[in-house]
């Protein structure tokens, strides 16, 4: 067997090959799922403020390997990601919810103290910041095997508050007055959505890096709103075009030398603007419904589409 076919098996049967596509697949599943609640809460850029916290995570478990004596020093820093980033996204969601501080001013003090501690951290440490690189612009091609457990068992954490809170997830979301009458935990459901969101930072570091997750949480979305208009669809529709970008970006970098993360990220917003072009030329073709009072109703749930 010669040719493309050859590639492709040869690509299929790689080791690191199979653990990063497997990687690719559960994070571009389960980063829109908590991005589709992000984009309904008006807070598309807290998965930006959160992988800044998580920077000073990584530094912090390169500080404890290094001080260990462990062998490679990094072995710890997606665990101190994780315990930086849920505590920064916990902290976010009360200072929000107090009202002490806009969040705005909260989400730029994240972005600022998480980064400007991971560099000096990194210093301490002992590494350079091309260390950083790796988690700023994602390493798929690194992944080791306790990084995919790890990555399997997040993602399966995500994946399972995502989809089995849902309904509850979602009220809260869309309206929380209307979820404090209706009896719903609010605050308890806030800071869910926001640990779940720092759980899918930590998992897509290594997919498309600290600086670009936003995007993978976010763009599909934001594709799948141009598609469809009920939540659960759109939710659906993103987690597909997430794999798919994810699995195509990556794919695509195994023979060209190319940033994986960044590949990722670019078709993703490639996607949106053929999307967003072809959008109404779909929009004349389909047929009216004139007996249907609330054409954005679906699934009983309303998607809001303000910002897409």
């Amino acid at each position: 067997m010669t040719g493309p076919a050859a590639e492709l098996a040869a690509m299929l049967t790689d080791p690191l090959m199979q653990r990063a596509l497997l990687a690719a697949v559960l994070v571009g599943a389960a980063a829109p799922v908590i991005g589709t609640f992000l984009v309904q809460r008006r807070l598309a850029l807290l998965g930006d403020g959160i992988g800044h916290v998580a920077l000073t995570g990584v530094a912090v478990g390169w500080l404890v390997g290094a001080a260990a004596g462990l062998v490679p020093q990094d072995v710890l820093a997606i665990p101190g990601a994780v315990v930086a980033a849920v505590i920064g996204a916990v902290a976010i969601e009360l200072v929000r919810e107090r009202g002490r501080t806009s969040g705005d001013v909260a989400l730029a003090l994240l972005f600022y103290g998480g980064i400007a501690g991971g560099v000096l951290l990194i210093g301490v440490a002992g590494g350079t910041s091309a260390n950083l690189m790796a988690y700023l612009f994602g390493s798929i091609s690194t992944v080791t095997l306790a990084d995919l457990l790890l990555i399997v068992l997040l993602s399966a954490v995500v994946l399972g508050v995502g989809l089995g809170l849902r309904t509850a997830l979602f009220a809260v979301s869309h309206d929380e007055e209307f979820a404090t009458s209706a009896g719903l935990p609010v605050r308890w459901l806030n800071i869910t959505i926001a640990v779940v969101a720092a759980l899918t930072v930590t998992i897509a570091m290594r997919v498309v890096g600290l600086l670009l997750v936003s995007a993978l949480m976010i763009v599909p979305v934001a594709v799948a709103q141009l598609l469809v208009t009920s939540f659960r669809r759109t939710m659906a529709v993103a987690a597909g075009i997430g794999v798919v970008v994810c699995v195509t970006g990556l794919s695509v970098t195994y023979w060209a030398t190319l940033s994986p993360g960044a590949m990722i990220v670019v078709l993703s917003v490639a996607l949106y603007a053929v999307v967003a072009a072809l959008r109404p030329v779909r929009a004349r073709r389909r047929p009216a419904l004139p007996h249907d009072p609330h054409p954005d109703i679906v699934d009983d749930v309303v998607v809001d589409e303000s910002h897409a």
